[in-house]
């Protein structure tokens, strides 16, 4: 093994050797990391059983961090030791421009795959010419609500913000009158960490906000509604939300609206097969819509998804190469898309009938998905984990009451020019 950081040996030796599937003698072994729980693991085992079996070669499987800036830690701590224990890994969308030297050039292996694709994801992936990784299924924030409450209540799923704060507050006091005492009326990602990033992206550019940055390279935070979409935020944090969910990532928010426990949830689309097991208390109550939005804005759904590269250092780039094209090839695409409501990035799949009777949110929030606003990744290149880091902390002090939205907006302001340090990003 190379010289690696204690903690990334640490997670290599405990869970590098996690399931080999379909092993075979002949063929070599490929290492994989595409989530260590849930759902994420069953698709990517299922899929990568398939592979294996085709090709003959084994997939093991690296367990990770479910936090993406945990997971984004341990790729750079591994890079940094240029690490040959992982070939294949799953890239946030917001990484490749960070992670870019340590990425292989998949366009000898893509043979022409890519054009399939939506073209924002495969430029979002190609740096200074280099296809850096292949779109695997993307994202955007959505609105989950109880069509039976909100029915129950005589009310219409929310367009604006200031619609679902008084929903949420008739229909939480209703029930809790009724003898439900643990409902709250709405549930989100409020942890400091870059799911809070996804969310007042969302606030921000729903109020007429803009982004943290804009594509020009421009702070622009600092802003009077910037301030006030934080400050709406805010207001929900112990009243129509609980002040646990300060700490709550995607899976604690689904946690409590799943159980039953919640009007409205803010949450990525994975949830809807979740909401719809057979064993889930809200089976066939759940309805999905775009997020609200605020005064002086429109609905704003911060743009999500997940990538498949192969890294730098691999021994088998070509037999890891070929398991990328084979997990984001429309058949697997289609397969997660009706098992496990993962977007596809393959426009054709948005016209297919099994996947729209699987998902049939898909094809009205359509143009929700193509269209989702980006986190200013690209313009801040390798400093954008900094630019992130700073506006999620800066929007959990507002949260937490700590700061106002406008204190907190022109602090943030200063945070970011000290990280640009100059004119430009880069």
């Amino acid at each position: 093994m190379t010289a690696m950081t204690k903690t990334a040996a640490a997670v290599l030796i405990s869970f590098g050797a996690l399931g080999a599937i379909g092993a075979h003698a002949a063929g070599v072994t490929v290492t994989i990391s595409c989530g260590s729980v849930g759902q994420d693991f069953e698709f990517c085992k299922k899929a990568g059983d398939e592979w294996s079996a085709k090709t003959g070669n084994t997939v093991k499987h690296l367990s990770i961090p479910q936090s993406s800036s945990d997971i984004l830690g341990l790729f750079r701590q591994m890079f940094a030791a240029k690490a040959t224990e992982l070939d294949v890994l799953s890239v946030d969308v917001v990484w490749p421009g960070l992670l870019k030297e340590h990425l292989l050039d998949l366009t000898p292996y893509a043979n022409g795959a890519q054009k399939d694709h939506f073209p924002a994801i495969v430029a979002n992936n190609t740096v200074n010419g280099k296809l850096l990784a292949m779109p695997w299924f993307t994202d955007a924030g959505v609105l989950y609500y109880r069509k039976d409450l909100l029915a129950k209540y005589n009310e219409k799923a929310p367009t604006t913000w200031a619609e679902l704060t008084a929903t949420a507050t008739k229909v939480m006091e209703g029930e809790r009158k009724a003898g439900a005492p643990d409902m709250q009326g709405f549930v989100f990602q409020a942890k400091a960490y870059e799911g809070l990033t996804c969310d007042g992206v969302e606030w921000v550019s729903s109020f007429g906000g803009g982004n943290i940055v804009d594509s020009t390279g421009k702070i622009t935070i600092n802003n009077p509604q910037a301030a006030k979409a934080l400050d709406t935020a805010a207001g929900w944090i112990g009243t129509i939300a609980p002040t646990g969910v300060l700490n709550y990532g995607e899976e604690e928010a689904r946690g409590v609206f799943q159980k039953g426990n919640a009007v409205f949830m803010r949450n990525w689309p994975y949830a809807w097969s979740l909401s719809q097991g057979a064993d889930s208390p809200v089976k066939g109550k759940v309805g999905v819509v775009a997020l609200p939005k605020g005064d002086g804005g429109k609905t704003a759904a911060t743009l999500g998804g997940w990538q498949l590269a192969v890294s730098k250092y691999s021994k088998n780039p070509k037999e890891s190469a070929d398991l990328v094209m084979y997990l984001t090839s429309a058949a697997v695409q289609k397969d997660r898309a009706i098992r496990g409501s993962y977007n596809p990035t393959i426009a054709a799949l948005y016209k297919d009938k099994e996947v729209l009777t699987a998902n049939p949110f898909f094809g009205d929030l359509y143009d929700t998905f193509v269209g989702a606003v980006p986190r200013p990744a690209t313009i801040t290149g390798a400093k954008y984990n900094e630019v992130s880091a700073a506006f999620w902390n800066a929007t959990h002090e507002v949260l937490s009451k700590k700061s106002t939205g406008a204190e907190s907006v022109k602090k943030l302001e200063g945070k970011l020019n000290g990280i640009r340090r100059g004119p430009n990003w880069n």
